[in-house]
């Protein structure tokens, strides 16, 4: 017993101490100098770095020992706007700190490249993570100096240049990632001789040549993600039977050879293997009994499958024989043809098809369609020769009546006047481009075509969209129509088309760097994928602005209104200044009821949706944009690509914290991610009230585009705008629906927490609500409301359009004035 409170006692005092000695002061005059350097360089807030009192004891991400700077950590900060007006790789200030061991600026903005003496000055330094710092330029040789370094992280960068051999020096090194740069050359083979090294990262780079055979050294490597490379030759066998591996990512790479064969030491540790699309052949190996699954699709893999192998590996796209899914038979013969390997040829003779009990059973009835098809001629024949003339006079006389605007030249058999349309780009110069089409630039793959990235011989970056003419030349016909007719600098800058295929279509579009607002919205960390790097605020209030013009530039300065029908975050691409540009242009239509409505959507059907029935109005693409403010304001991925129950219900649990009268429920749903002050909530909450109204489910009571872009435009002014309006209302107004002027509703449903107020009784047209009601009141808000919609009231908001119980901030004639 006495031992045990000896022990407790003990344990209680060296954590008193601990603490004590992490708290001391600063007291160093050099490092304190050097602290208020690195903050002025960097542009850091006060917010985060005070200039008093003493930083040890009050500066946020900074760890102090013994009264010296042992750690800073500025990840996820924000400069100030000055600091921002000219950001730069600038922390000379860090050459002062003689004990720092580590140093964590993740997500912040460096711009710039790594100073050569990083490297000579940081000796103690252990830990430097630089990720997500567009950081550019090559790395450092003198990087290899850091003799002490344990964890480098520079990934999601624009590194370019090779990887130095010199981080061979880092004897105590056990991370090294430098995945998602624009690397090139080789792998160092001297990096085998980094025998601490537990986890190895250079996936999504340009890296060329062969994985070096003296990676078998490293006994103690756990992890190694080399994917979206260019590596060629063989995967070494002495890699794969490396004692402590646990996961192996080579995909999307340009191996060829067998898999590896070596016999497995027992003390080898099962693991998850990915070498899916890359060019492996021959048959399965032992590797198989090492790994616990393993990824082999897209590769030209062939024979028997062994019985162990079918619920561990995935094997589609190859050219075994007793598997589904499987390449084409011309595809396996041209590959082992090329290569001058043997073909097993799915285990048949040379010549012969494969079996196909389809095809046996068409031909068992060859005679009886023969009789069939010959029977129908007979009788279609006649109906088509005395048809034909009627159809095309009629189509003739329709096409003259069709004028200019979208749809005009849709209807005369796509054919487009093209000389204005972009440049014309030979089939060769795209397969260059995209290098034949590989897969390591496929982007997407959708129903009707296939996205790849790619580099002209100009060095230009290109998107370019592949079209199959049985399912997509209608929408690629759509969009180059679209843009014949369209000029605006908010969409997607299309550099030209190829139409010179007869089976394939294919559209050049400038590549966007920050891709969509889907993927940029977030940045997954790549020391912690529970941690995120987000946008700020003022880059997602800009996007919306960017967003919210050229929609408002689709509904009202085209001539008829022209209707985009797939607003989402996916389909608003970012340049490298995060400027937007409008895409996914396919689905793009002249809004219904216009006079031209009834002849182009014969040709161009109105997907259903679930908001908007068969209709493709400007109303719906304000609905959709309302569900990307959402997405903006509270971070949810998805919101805006999504129609299903999850995204309902979970639109329907953040509607009741968007109040007109209390901007601070909105922080309930805000992006914990946002660091925003008192000007900028407001901006938020004004955001989320624009989205709520976006979202109202009577499409004749959202606003429109015009006056949702006025309102991002100027937020604070529609704070204040509105606050005085509050304060004329007076309860009496609710009589002026006697006389047809306006119904006004006083309800306090929508707020989390309640509120006073209520609904009243009586008929629908005469009811009024009895109200104490004060000029600086918080608790109620007067929604302006048509009388045919108070039934709305009663009906559950489901985010589908189906009724939406909360109160109309920005209504059309009444609210939007405030901004008109």
């Amino acid at each position: 017993m006495k031992c045990n409170l000896l022990l407790l006692f003990f344990l209680f005092f060296r954590s008193t101490f601990q603490q004590q000695h992490q708290s001391l002061p600063l007291n160093s005059t050099a490092e304190r100098a050097a602290l208020l350097q690195l903050r002025a360089s960097l542009g850091l807030r006060a917010i985060e770095w005070p200039i008093k009192p003493d930083p040890c004891l009050t500066w946020i991400g900074l760890l102090c020992q013994g009264g010296h700077v042992v750690g800073i950590n500025i990840s996820g900060f924000k400069r100030t706007p000055l600091g921002s007006r000219n950001p730069k790789f600038s922390v000379d200030a860090l050459a002062n700190f003689t004990k720092l061991i580590s140093f964590n600026a993740s997500g912040f903005s460096l711009p710039g490249s790594i100073p050569n003496w990083l490297g000579l000055h940081l000796q103690t330094l252990k830990f430097l993570d630089l990720s997500f710092c567009e950081i550019s330029g090559a790395i450092p040789s003198s990087i290899g100096n850091l003799s002490n370094l344990s964890e480098l992280y520079l990934s999601s960068n624009t590194l370019n240049g090779t990887i130095p051999s010199t981080l061979s020096l880092l004897s105590q090194l056990s991370v090294l990632d430098l995945s998602r740069n624009s690397l090139t050359g080789s792998i160092p083979t001297q990096l085998s001789n980094l025998a601490s090294l537990i986890v190895l990262d250079l996936s999504s780079n340009s890296l060329s040549g062969t994985v070096p055979s003296e990676f078998g050294n490293l006994k103690n490597l756990k992890r190694m993600m080399i994917r979206n490379n260019n590596f060629t030759g063989d995967l070494p066998d002495a890699l794969c039977s490396l004692p402590a591996l646990t996961f192996l990512d080579a995909s999307d790479n340009n191996f060829m050879g067998s898999l590896p064969n070596r016999s497995l030491n027992p003390n080898v540790t099962m693991a998850v293997f990915n070498l899916s699309h890359n060019m492996f052949y021959g048959i399965l190996t032992s590797i198989l009994r090492r790994v616990s699954y393993i990824d082999l699709c897209y590769n030209f893999l062939q024979g028997r499958i062994p019985y162990y192998a079918r619920d561990i590996a995935s094997l589609d796209k190859n050219c075994f024989r007793n598997w589904s899914s499987q390449r084409t038979l011309k595809q396996c013969a041209a590959f082992y043809s090329m290569t001058g390997l043997p073909f097993h040829n799915f285990g048949l003779p040379n010549g012969t098809l494969p079996h196909n009990p389809i095809h046996d059973h068409k031909t068992n009835h060859k005679k009886f369609i023969s009789a069939v098809i010959l029977g129908c001629i007979g009788l279609i024949i006649p109906f088509v020769i005395f048809m034909i003339p009627m159809i095309l006079c009629w189509k003739r006389r329709k096409m003259n009546q069709i004028g200019n605007g979208l749809g005009g030249v849709l209807v005369n058999s796509f054919g487009l006047n093209l000389s204005g349309i972009g440049e014309v780009i030979a089939f060769e110069k795209i397969l260059v481009a995209t290098s034949e089409f590989n897969d390591a630039n496929l982007i997407k793959s959708g129903h009707c075509c296939d996205i790849f990235k790619g580099i002209l011989e100009n060095g230009v970056n290109i998107i370019v969209k592949r079209f199959d003419v049985h399912l997509g030349k209608k929408s690629c016909m759509v969009e180059l129509d679209f843009f014949s007719k369209v000029s605006h600098p908010r969409l997607v800058p299309l550099l030209g088309h190829c139409l010179e295929k007869e089976k394939e279509k294919f559209i050049v579009y400038k590549y966007m760097p920050k891709g969509d607002l889907s993927s940029s919205l977030y940045m997954k960390n790549s020391m912690d994928n529970d941690r995120l790097k987000s946008l700020d605020w003022i880059t997602r209030l800009k996007i919306a602005i960017g967003a919210a013009e050229i929609l408002s530039y689709l509904h009202h300065e085209c001539v008829p209104p022209l209707v985009h029908r797939d607003i989402q975050a996916s389909s608003i691409l970012l340049d490298d200044k995060y400027e937007v540009r409008l895409g996914s242009l396919s689905k793009a239509c002249i809004q219904e009821h216009n006079i031209h409505s009834n002849r182009i959507t014969r040709f161009l059907p109105l997907h259903k949706t679930s908001e908007e029935g068969v209709r493709a109005t400007c109303a719906y693409d304000v609905y959709c944009f309302g569900k990307v403010l959402m997405e903006l304001v509270t971070g949810k991925i998805g919101i805006s690509a999504s129609s299903d129950s999850i995204t309902k219900n979970l639109l329907k649990n953040m509607i009741p914290y968007v109040s007109v009268y209390n901007k601070e429920l909105v922080t309930n749903i805000m992006d914990p991610t946002l660091m925003v002050d008192e000007d900028l909530l407001k901006e938020v909450w004004v955001m989320a009230v624009i989205a709520k109204s976006c979202l109202h489910p009577k499409p004749s009571r959202r606003p429109v585009m015009r006056f949702v872009l006025k309102a991002l435009e100027n937020p604070l002014k529609i704070v204040v705008e509105e606050q005085k309006r509050l304060g004329r209302v007076r309860v009496d107004s609710c009589r002026r629906s006697v006389n047809g002027n306006a119904s006004w509703r006083f309800r306090s449903g929508d707020v989390a927490g309640g509120g006073e107020g209520g609904r009243g009784s009586g008929s629908r047209r005469g009811r009024c609500l009895s109200i104490r009601r004060h000029s600086n009141s918080k608790d109620v808000f007067p929604e302006p409301l048509d009388v045919e919609d108070e039934e709305i009231v009663n009906e559950e908001w489901d985010g589908n359009g189906n009724g939406m119980n909360f109160s109309s901030f920005f209504d059309n004639g009444n609210s939007w004035d405030l901004v008109d």
